[in-house]
């Protein structure tokens, strides 16, 4: 029995990361968005609108199909995702107005890519026990970092042969494709159904866990809530804004035209981010690696104005992705760990909105900045700043089991 359970979990686990795998396809956006501005001719903002717009789709249909994956299953919600998805992307290749691509990237493809989501690292942490949280979710959002292996150098190819337009639709087909299949085995586990843990949770590395699963009402009445929302909020920017721009500020500022390189280099440092800092958080406690990863990705930003060629520059890119990925594995770990499973999908959802404030700081502020400067140095500044705010935040928040002491007792 024990060894069909996991057998099922080990399926869902393959299929939310392959979703994952083809969802994560706005991390290419720089490649993108470089194609828009050269061959359309659009601006810098008006090719990250659409990305940014994107990103705050994305957020509130996490919150909005978090609660319907908890109600209803990830089956449903991840096939609706998969075909908003692959939609959005295949309208935007009949387009080539920037107001029509906010609507078609920014909310129709925004919003899948969200309710796809909201339905694979949810089911996916249930059928597994506490002390592998961090690891299982690192390898669940590890196939959002990989996904630029695939459509960087798939998207350069298509538009030096072709356009933009053309890599629009290949994009959304393949999305369409691969995720509607893999969401037939999203599925949470049955009723009532608790993993056989090795450790004593309550004891485990420092991490605490809730006695119960908490009500997104109950979440929001917590002061933890808003501090893992605006930590997410700031910290991300800093790794939004160089996904979002790295191609443009391999030309700028170093004069190279192969930035999509870069892409593909971020990326696999965001994947390897996010398997290392689940897995570390396990140890270390979900705080501390926090800590550790904003310091670090704080003195990046100050230092890289000073990447003046390729090598120093793939540096930066490689500590960015590291620090950014490390991120997504460590936010729904806590989140887990201080609320619960039960309702996992919502409340996740509800802190994860704290994303879409980096969405909208961290690329606008680059696009903003460039557009008037003709230079990146003061958005690194800005980077620099907000994540000390989230280093500062980490000193507010007392250890794991300390702090839902003080939530139990609230409540």
């Amino acid at each position: 029995m024990e060894k069909n359970i996991k057998s099922k979990g080990l399926v869902v686990l393959g299929a939310a990361t392959g979703i994952n795998f083809v969802s994560g396809v706005l991390y290419t956006w720089s490649v993108i968005s470089k194609a828009l501005i050269t061959q359309l001719n659009w601006t810098s903002k008006e090719a990250s609108l659409p990305y940014t717009i994107a990103t705050i789709s994305f957020v509130i249909a996490m919150v909005i199909f978090g609660r319907v994956q908890d109600q209803k299953g990830p089956k449903l919600t991840g096939t609706i995702g998969g075909v908003l998805m692959g939609l959005g992307f295949i309208l935007s290749g009949f387009t080539t107005n920037p107001n029509m691509m906010i609507l078609t990237v920014g909310i129709i493809a925004g919003v899948g890519i969200g309710t796809l989501n909201a339905s694979t690292t949810p089911p996916t942490v249930k059928w597994f026990p506490p002390e592998k949280k961090g690891l299982i979710t690192g390898i669940v959002v590890a196939g959002v970092g990989l996904s630029s292996i695939l459509y960087s150098p798939l998207a350069n190819y298509i538009m030096n042969i072709k356009c933009v337009s053309i890599t629009f639709i290949y994009i959304g087909m393949i999305g369409l494709i691969v995720s509607v299949v893999l969401a037939q085995f999203l599925k949470n586990p049955p009723e009532g159904y608790k993993p056989i843990s090795k450790r004593n949770p309550r004891e485990n590395n420092n991490i605490s866990f809730s006695n119960r699963d908490y009500e997104w009402k109950e979440m929001i009445k917590t002061t933890n809530f808003y501090k893992l929302w605006l930590m997410l909020g700031l910290s991300s920017s800093a790794g939004l804004m160089i996904t979002g721009h790295i191609t443009n500020i391999a030309k700028v500022q170093i004069n190279w035209e192969s930035g999509f390189l870069l892409v593909i280099l971020l990326a696999l440092f965001n994947t390897f981010g996010r398997l290392l800092g689940g897995s570390m958080s396990d140890k270390i406690g979900r705080i501390n690696t926090m800590r550790i990863i904003f310091i670090l990705q704080g003195i990046n930003m100050f230092l890289f104005s000073k990447y003046m060629n390729i090598g120093l520059m793939s540096v930066g890119v490689a500590i960015a992705g590291l620090c950014y990925g490390a991120g997504f594995a460590i936010f729904p770990s806590a989140t887990s760990d201080l609320y619960g499973t039960k309702n996992f999908g919502v409340n996740y959802g509800l802190i994860y909105t704290g994303w879409g404030l980096g969405g909208t700081i961290g690329p606008m502020t680059g696009a903003a900045i460039f557009d008037s400067t003709q230079s990146y140095n003061k958005a690194y500044i800005v980077a620099f700043i907000l994540l000390i705010l989230s280093v500062l935040i980490t000193y507010t928040i007392k250890s794991p089991r300390e702090s839902m002491g003080i939530e139990e007792k609230l409540n």
